[in-house]
């Protein structure tokens, strides 16, 4: 499915100047403005060929202008009308209009006649056409005696109408007495004279009320024809009628209705002749009899049927042709043909013209002295005479005007002077009508005026036509220009357009387009402008179209239209479904820019516009909305062909709902053996409605079928009627045939018993046969029914058997089925398998072997052997525990396999079974092997505690599996820095005996990590670490903190507090008052030396810094004298290690401590303060 996206523009304001260019060419840029003198002209009259109801007033138009007012006068079949002299006639006032008035007594039939008008004043006289004044008529049929119709089935018959002569002829149809139509067909159909063709009758044309009637449209009146009755007799009731009463006779014996090739009931003939007149509408009939009905073709001999006017009407039997021109004459040829042969009749079609304009006349206004003409040229078939009058009289007998010349249908003016002025009368006439035109020559000597508004404003959209107007008159003709601007040059060049009645066109305009034009008007009598302004509008666009939607039923879709216009426009944004208005409907909500549609149906399928209007242009986009859904279920199934096999299935599809149905699938019930359930029978392609059925016999078949598209499945259809297939032998027998004994001494056969509609018919049994297999017996056979198992009992102990299970029905056997092997029943196997061995390969794997046991021993299906293993102690324990045993399953005759998952050194048993599928056998003489030794599993645990200057004690316990006899410890540990670098690694053995060593010889506050493992003569085996800290002297840690004690520090602080009491005596000397001095400056410009940096060479520590500048002390750094260390540094220390009993840490173990990062100490109090807030008595108890 292709997406369709349409944009339309149009611009108003193009629209509204071709329409104002349009009508001022219409009437010429010489109108003569009505405060000037001027002759008649005539604006409105009464048709030429004028009908009027009888019971309302006759009003016979004619209006006319001119300057003086013109007064009117009435002819009445060619001789003078004298209004006065008749009270039922009257004038309307300022006007030549005639109202008869027939409501009060007067007779319409009195006043039939051809009627003229002349409108006079003194510069001449127009006369109307001649028109004809005739009431309608609707007279009643006339009275006639009507015989009922009495014909045989298959032949033609013509019901007459033959209405009254009306005028205008009325409109036929026929109903019955009920007022309903009569249902037309290609059989059965209304000719143009209005009769009632039958090409052939049936019996269900048997009826009494065809009844014809006519209705007059001018009275609104329906006239009725007396109803017509039509019996129908059929052959076969025709023939029994005639034997009961000649029972000899075999005048109707035999004869079926007769079929009949065409025969053209009208046309009559094999040719005719029709005249249309030029621009009418051409309708050509054919209407034929004959059984079976005949078909209607149109061809026009040698050429074509005209293109897009050509249309057939009343199922082809008419041939309609609109607007019909000189080249549609020729012979056109109907063709009427059934299976037993054809008819045709030739048309000669003769278009003939009524006299049509060529140029008419158009009035001249002149100034005197000038020259003119007026041209009258007409055509018409035949070729229409010219005739000439002036002021209504024949120009022949008309008082002589010397500046005036008639050459045929031109008059030519030389030289024209105020009394030439006049009204002249062109007449064109031949055997099909006329035409009268009136032109008057209206001598003047007038100067310019311009008749369009000053200073109108035009408003255009860029790129599309501006018309500016510059209506004007004078006589002689002005001459026009135009300007642009108030000083600019004249406009020429083909940029713009100058027109005869003054427009200025500017055929593409852009915005620089804008501004005020000038239009002058000069004759020699006088000159004139008037000024118009222009302005070019951006044009309005839809930037963001609506798009090609595709949605499901019940979803929601949304229609983008995002516009563009010119700012001083204001937009108005309509959305159109299909062209027409949205839907009333709380579902669709129109956005500023958009339209969403909720909860979608099927009815909002189709094309949705928007359109943009604005009071200069107007665009717009469509695209359409595609609902899409599951496919409507099929119908009407059919079943055709019925055989013993197979039957034809038809549908109907259901409606696609706009996604193309992929495949049908077919359904069927069994109503016999499962009433309710449906199966898969097969499917088709989505193109397919006919499909071929393979059918089983004995089944009562019902089908449904159910459409699928891309959307999903259609429901079901409703089922087909019921087909019932005759019974057979069955042709399958029954699947999965098996036979396994339950006991020692029994054979159980099984198998799958067959489904209903696979029985093929009635008394559905099955019969079971077997022998022994290898053994020279005869079958044994048994006859069951309604079970799907038989045992055979007293058999020997697992022996093959031959097995048949073949199906039955009352109608006979199945074809015969094939063999299959069965065994009776198992028992335990007799024997244990021999020579067990096992071979240990490693610490935790072992393989072991045995001798196969003899197949008789196994009485059954060998399915392998199991081989049973348990632990019976752990060679370094001597400890016994709960034995539990493994067991591992070997498949098949396999006489080997391995035992993983050992435990080492360690004391194992084993025994070996055989498995048939009764059980296992007995088991064979348990085998003792053992594990060599293995490497350990890690020690159970590892503790460090009492953390010194220098040592840490270690205590661990045993590893919970030795796999063998330990022979020592291995104890590997190295230092840690405060970057997590590891130092140089230390290896000890340690006697296997031990439980606990003292590590001495450890550098204080130094972060340790160990590694720890056992060991066996096979080797080491897996570690565990653990790590610890060393703590540190308090007596350095006090002398780093406490920096006060120092006596470099007491000897500085006295000296510069001696300095700063001498600056005080002497400001205050001086000053001989209190004074404040920046000694908080100074201060913060030699901060306390206990936090300033201290250098590397001399043994002292560097000052703490945050986080980020933070290193902690690398390996080899030297330490100081008194062993102390700084507050800082070791709180750091602590929180990045620190795991001592005595620190307090949150619920998430994070520690809780009175670690500071300020730069500025608190008062000290003594020791106290270097040791309280410290974690170090944390790490003096640290286990």
């Amino acid at each position: 499915m292709q997406p369709k996206i349409m944009m339309k523009k149009k611009s108003v304001s193009a629209s509204k100047a071709s329409l104002v260019l349009f009508l001022c060419q219409m009437i010429s840029a010489l109108d003569v403005p009505l405060d000037l003198s001027q002759p008649p002209t005539i604006t409105q009259q009464s048709p030429k060929d004028y009908i009027v109801d009888p019971r309302e007033n006759i009003v016979i138009q004619c209006e006319a202008k001119g300057k003086p007012p013109p007064s009117f006068s009435w002819t009445r079949n060619g001789t003078h009308f004298d209004i006065d002299k008749d009270a039922q006639v009257t004038m309307k006032p300022n006007s030549g209009t005639l109202v008869i008035n027939i409501m009060n007594g007067g007779k319409a039939e009195a006043y039939e006649g051809v009627y003229q008008c002349t409108a006079r004043n003194e510069r001449g006289a127009a006369i109307s056409n001649n028109i004809v004044i005739r009431p309608s008529r609707s007279p009643l049929w006339t009275k006639e005696r009507l015989e009922p119709n009495h014909v045989r089935e298959g032949d033609s018959l013509v019901l007459h109408c033959r209405p009254p002569v009306g005028l205008p002829p009325p409109i036929i149809f026929w109903m019955d007495n009920a007022f309903q139509r009569l249902p037309q067909s290609e059989r059965v159909s209304q000719g143009l004279n209005g009769d009632l063709y039958f090409s052939n009758v049936q019996p269900e044309d048997t009826r009494e009320d065809y009844i014809c009637y006519a209705r007059f449209n001018h009275t609104q009146t329906i006239q009725q024809k007396q109803p017509i009755s039509v019996k129908v007799f059929s052959m076969d009731s025709l023939n029994d009628t005639i034997a009961a009463n000649l029972s000899d006779t075999d005048i109707y014996g035999a004869k079926p209705v007769t079929e009949r090739q065409p025969v053209l009931l009208t046309p009559t003939g094999s040719t005719s002749t029709k005249v249309e007149l030029r621009g009418n509408v051409l309708l050509l009939e054919c209407i034929a009899a004959g059984l079976p009905t005949p078909v209607i073709r149109w061809i026009k001999e040698g050429g074509e049927l005209p293109a897009n006017r050509t249309f057939f009407e009343n199922f082809k039997k008419t041939l309609k042709i609109i607007d019909v021109s000189e080249a549609d004459s020729g012979n056109y040829k109907c063709i009427a043909r059934n299976m037993l042969g054809s008819a045709h009749h030739v048309i000669s079609v003769t278009v003939k013209a009524a006299p049509y304009w060529i140029t008419a006349p158009r009035n001249l206004v002149l100034s005197p002295g000038e020259d003119g003409t007026l041209i009258c040229r007409a055509n018409g078939n035949p070729k229409p005479n010219i005739s000439w009058l002036a002021n209504g009289v024949p120009i022949a007998i008309a008082p002589e005007d010397p500046s005036r010349k008639v050459d045929g249908d031109t008059i030519i003016f030389s030289h024209v002077q105020e009394r030439s002025s006049a009204v002249y009368q062109c007449n064109a006439s031949n055997e099909y009508g006329y035409l009268l035109a009136n032109a008057f020559v209206n001598v003047l000597a007038e100067p310019p005026r311009i008749l369009t508004t000053t200073n109108k404003l035009y408003q255009v959209i860029a790129d599309s036509p501006a018309l500016l107007d510059c209506a004007y008159f004078g006589s002689p003709k002005p001459e026009i220009e135009w300007f642009k601007g108030v000083k600019g040059s004249i406009l020429r060049g083909n940029e713009y357009i100058f027109h005869d009645n003054g427009t200025l066109e500017i055929p593409v305009a852009q915005k620089d387009s804008t501004g005020t034009y000038t239009c002058v008007a000069r004759n020699e009598l006088g000159k004139i402008q008037n000024e118009v302004h222009l302005e070019v509008k951006d044009p309005t666009m839809i930037i963001k179209q609506p798009e090609y939607k595709v949605i499901q039923r019940y979803g929601q879709v949304s229609f983008e239209c995002i516009i563009k216009h010119d700012s001083t426009l204001l937009p108005t944004v309509i959305w159109l479904k299909d062209n027409d208005a949205l839907p009333d409907d709380e579902r669709f909500l129109v956005g500023k820019d958009n339209l969403t549609i909720m909860n979608v149906t099927d009815k909002d399928d189709g094309t949705y516009t928007c359109i943009v209007n604005t009071t200069l242009d107007s665009v717009s986009a469509s695209a359409v909305l595609t609902v899409v859904a599951r496919p409507n279920p099929p119908f009407d199934l059919e079943l055709t062909g019925q055989l013993e096999r197979s039957v034809e299935l038809s549908w109907i599809p259901g409606d696609e709902n706009n996604s193309p149905i992929t495949n049908f699938v077919i359904e069927y019930e069994d109503g016999l053996h499962e009433p309710g359930v449906w199966h898969y029978q097969t499917e088709v392609p989505g193109t397919q409605t006919t499909v071929q059925l393979k059918l089983s016999p004995y089944v009562n078949y019902s089908f449904r079928v159910i459409a699928v598209n891309e959307i999903g499945r259609s429901q079901p259809s409703e089922p087909s009627e019921q087909y019932l297939t005759k019974s057979a032998n069955p042709d399958e027998n029954p699947s999965n045939v098996q036979g396994i004994g339950s006991e020692p001494d029994n054979l159980v056969i099984t198998w799958e018993s067959l489904k209903g509609f696979q029985s093929n018919g009635p008394g559905l049994q099955y019969k079971v046969s077997w022998r022994q297999k290898d053994v020279d017996d005869e079958w044994t056979s048994v006859i069951v029914a309604n079970v799907s198992k038989y045992i055979v009992s007293g058999t020997p102990t697992f022996v093959p058997y031959e097995i048949k299970v073949q199906a039955l029905n009352d109608l006979g056997y199945a074809p015969e089925p094939s063999e299959v092997i069965g065994h009776s029943g198992e028992d335990l196997p007799m024997v244990a398998p021999g020579n067990v061995q096992v071979h240990v390969i490693n610490s935790t794997l072992a393989k072991v072997h045995w001798d196969p046991v003899p197949l008789k021993t196994v009485r059954g299906h060998l399915q392998g052997y199991k081989v049973y293993y348990w632990k019976v102690q752990s060679l370094s324990r001597r400890s016994r525990r709960h034995v539990e045993k493994k067991i591992l399953t070997f498949r098949g005759n396999k006489t080997f396999g391995m035992l993983p998952g050992l435990e080492p050194y360690s004391s194992y048993k084993l025994n070996v079974r055989v498995v048939n599928g009764k059980g296992e056998g007995p088991a064979s003489p348990d085998k003792v092997f053992k594990t060599p030794e293995g490497v350990p599993s890690s020690p159970s645990f590892l503790k460090i505690t009492n953390p010194t200057l220098d040592s840490l004690t270690l205590e661990w316990g045993s590893p919970t599996h030795p796999n063998g006899i330990l022979i020592s410890y291995i104890l590997k540990f190295q230092p840690i820095n405060n970057t997590h670098e590891l130092g140089p690694l230390v290896e000890i053995r340690i006697p296997a005996n031990e439980s606990s060593m003292i590590l001495k010889n450890l550098n204080y506050s130094t972060r340790y990590k160990f590694y720890f493992n056992a060991q066996t003569s096979v080797g080491s085996g897996s570690q565990i670490t653990e790590e610890a800290v060393t703590i540190m002297d308090e007596a350095m840690a006090s002398r780093q903190v406490d920096i006060a004690t120092q006596g470099w520090f007491i000897g500085l602080m006295c000296a510069v507090a001696l300095l700063i009491l001498i600056l005080l005596i002497v400001c205050f000397i001086r000053r001989n008052k209190g004074g404040k001095y920046p000694v908080k400056e100074k201060e913060d410009a030699h901060a306390d030396p206990e936090i300033q940096p201290m250098k590397e060479d001399d043994g002292t520590f560097g000052e703490y810094s945050d986080a980020e500048d933070h290193k902690p002390l690398k390996k080899g750094s030297r330490t100081p004298s008194d062993r102390t260390v700084k507050k800082e540094d070791s709180d750091d220390s602590l929180v990045d290690y620190g795991e001592g009993v005595n620190g307090q840490f949150n619920e998430d173990g994070s520690f809780i401590g009175q670690y500071s990062g300020k730069k500025e100490k608190e008062p000290a109090e003594g020791n106290e303060s270097s040791e309280a807030p410290s974690p170090v008595n944390a790490m003096n108890s640290f286990v």
